[in-house]
């Protein structure tokens, strides 16, 4: 596990936040129950674990390699973690499984970790050259190779705009389509080649990141269906919480971040028309803002952990039922 440097982003504040869940069950008389659904190397876990001595933490994670990484990182806290290899979408049928009814908090570190980041293999980073995988879980699904070898031009350029948010979107996907005719596609190198020569050129250069970074992106988006998996995975969490569980999110990029802001507003405001003089009970907002807006990591965090850079830090109390 040495091998990897593995420094959770905004720590003690994500355990604070969820502290606030915790403290809800003890005052209801139910064991409190974290659920951790991206449980990743295991760093937020161990701060709630060693935060809270009478909780039980429920770590999802996609990656085998991670959970693997998390089970010797947290064996010292014995059943009181039970790790389960599933997507962050699953929650439900994983907590049908274990018999849990409701759950204190949930914690949702989003996008690629640490360890996967790391990993060349992997291919996550253009930074260095890699297969094209992209796959959080190794184990099934298609690859980014697959996607750039398989997709239409319109279809790539749908993913490369929609989730990569890049201007150059067709252009891009047209070169993609023109190389793959000549040699099919197989590593990061060549993708991040591909993008230096069509993106980082002329008056479109970009001055403030890698010209392969949006598409790198958009296609680890579509490889894990990251941005479905969180639309389906935030409401059912939420669903399970008791009253006065705890929601809580760490997005690192816009699309994400949207996705968890709109559904936090959503169930943050009152239902009713504003010129009712009383709002009914059934109408009434059935989260509570924890946070003023998103919330960022600290200039002396960043400095330590560049990562932390883009976090957005988002968090709700449940104070009612989903109308």
């Amino acid at each position: 596990m040495e091998r990897f440097a593995h420094t959770p982003v905004l720590l003690e504040r994500c355990v604070e936040l969820v502290g606030v869940g915790v403290a809800a069950a003890r005052s209801l008389g139910v064991a409190p129950v974290v659920v951790d659904g991206t449980l990743g190397m295991g760093g937020h876990a161990e701060g709630v674990l060693a935060a809270f001595d009478d909780v039980r933490v429920i770590g999802l994670d996609r990656d085998t390699d991670a959970l693997d990484l998390a089970r010797a990182r947290l064996s010292a806290y014995g059943d009181r973690l039970t790790p389960v290899h599933a997507v962050d979408d699953e929650l439900d049928e994983v907590l049908d499984d274990l018999g849990v009814d409701r759950i204190s908090s949930v914690l949702l570190d989003l996008g690629v970790s640490s360890l996967q980041l790391d990993e060349d293999e992997r291919g996550f980073s253009y930074a260095r050259p890699a297969p094209l995988d992209m796959r959080m879980d190794q184990s099934q699904g298609v690859t980014a190779a697959d996607i750039l070898n398989t997709y239409s031009e319109s279809d790539l350029a749908r993913v490369i705009r929609d989730y990569g948010e890049e201007r150059q979107a067709r252009r891009i996907a047209r070169a993609v389509v023109a190389d793959r005719a000549e040699r099919p596609w197989e590593t990061s190198a060549q993708l991040a080649g591909l993008l230096e020569r069509v993106v980082g050129d002329g008056p479109a250069k970009r001055k403030r990141s890698h010209p392969a970074k949006r598409t790198f992106q958009a296609l680890r988006i579509e490889v894990n269906r990251e941005l479905d998996s969180l639309s389906t995975a935030l409401p059912a969490a939420l669903a399970r919480l008791h009253r006065g569980g705890t929601a809580v999110v760490e997005s690192y990029q816009s699309l994400e971040d949207a996705i968890v802001k709109r559904v936090f507003a959503a169930g943050s405001r009152d239902q009713a028309p504003p010129d009712l003089p009383v709002v009914p009970d059934d109408l009434k907002a059935w989260l509570k803002p924890l946070t003023r807006g998103a919330e960022t990591a600290a200039p002396e965090e960043i400095e330590r952990n560049p990562r932390s850079a883009s976090v957005r830090l988002r968090a709700v109390e449940k104070i009612g039922e989903a109308r």
